[in-house]
């Protein structure tokens, strides 16, 4: 999927062309990430009903002949103690400077929480235009209960509107994607028509990679887990990719493994599935895994994770169980 490569701008667009940037944010688990995917039309950010699944932001865009949505997808907002919880919150901070339009994405199905309004201070205090939308709709009973929660909301803060949606089915999406479209500024695409996301092929596999972790362990591991690729070599038709997946305590690495590999096999053939329709071959994966101590902790470690920051991986070392030959899609 070479085309999320490609980062330059557009040519001139017609005078009733609009294009802006929308940043996406509220709670863990709000749905967000679903949300992100749904309005974009291609999976680009990692879902699982995991809190704190997205550790990034993450950019995913929409074109069409008219318009042009650059959306911003952000970690759920909490209280930041552990460096990578800061790191973030940060995130979320850089991804509410010069957006045209923020998404607060509220859970319908849950209580309203003090954490909800810390997450509403972040749109306060970014002064920036925003709509409510009011997400999992599909899971309520009865729709009437969206009346009282939306006069909360309206207490709370001056939303431009309120939309009901579902992320999971499409509800309402159409709607609210139009009602975006309307409050951006007129002006030329900032991507050419083809593009997606920026984030690379490398860090959409490692994300892809932990997804399969965290569905597959469920609860035992879901804030523990980090992946990084170690090796990547491409040819006309096939990828051989190698993965590490770093675990922070010795008892959960054979969580991950499970019993005679199947866990970590079940992981690498979800993964590969995945991994082989966003590049278009076929792809032989190997997954290791490993303890790191206290890796949410180390600055280095970290920056390996982040494409942005570019450190090289940490070293593969021994002690690694390995199921290569189980995703071998060539």
């Amino acid at each position: 999927m070479s085309k999320h490569r490609t980062r330059k701008r557009a040519g001139a667009a017609q005078s009733t062309h609009r294009s802006g940037f929308v940043s996406i944010l509220g709670r863990p688990n709000a749905g967000k990430s679903t949300l992100l995917n749904a309005l974009v039309g291609e999976k680009i950010a990692i879902v699982t009903d995991k809190p704190q699944t997205t550790r990034t932001s993450i950019q995913g865009v929409w074109s069409s002949d008219s318009a042009q949505i650059v959306f911003l997808d952000t970690p759920g907002i909490h209280d930041a103690a552990s460096l990578i919880n800061r790191r973030m919150m940060k995130a979320v901070a850089s991804a509410l400077d010069g957006r045209d339009l923020l998404l607060f994405v509220a859970d319908v199905t849950r209580e309203l929480r003090s954490e909800d309004q810390l997450a509403l201070e972040w749109v306060k205090r970014s002064q920036t235009p925003a709509f409510a939308v009011l997400n999992k709709i599909d899971l309520l009973s009865d729709k009437r209960l969206l009346l009282p929660l939306t006069e909360t909301y309206k207490g709370w803060h001056e939303f431009e509107e309120f939309f009901p949606v579902s992320a999971h089915t499409g509800e309402g999406l159409e709607e609210l994607r139009a009602a975006i479209i309307q409050r951006l500024p007129l002006g030329p695409a900032c991507f050419p028509a083809d593009y997606l996301t920026d984030q690379p092929e490398r860090f959409l596999v490692a994300e892809m990679i932990r997804e399969k972790v965290l569905l597959v362990t469920r609860q035992e591991v879901p804030h523990s887990v980090a992946v990084t690729i170690d090796e990547w070599a491409e040819t006309p038709r096939l990828a051989r990719i190698a993965a590490t997946i770093h675990v922070e305590r010795p008892g959960q690495k054979p969580i991950v493994v499970g019993a005679a590999g199947a866990r970590l096999k079940e992981i690498g053939t979800h993964a590969r599935i995945d991994a082989e329709k966003l590049l278009g071959k076929k792809m032989f994966l190997q997954l290791f895994v490993k303890v790191s101590a206290k890796w949410r902790e180390r600055e280095e470690f970290l920056n390996a994770l982040d494409w942005r920051t570019a450190s090289p991986a940490p070293a593969q070392t021994t002690g690694s169980a390995e199921t290569g030959n189980e995703h071998n899609g060539g």
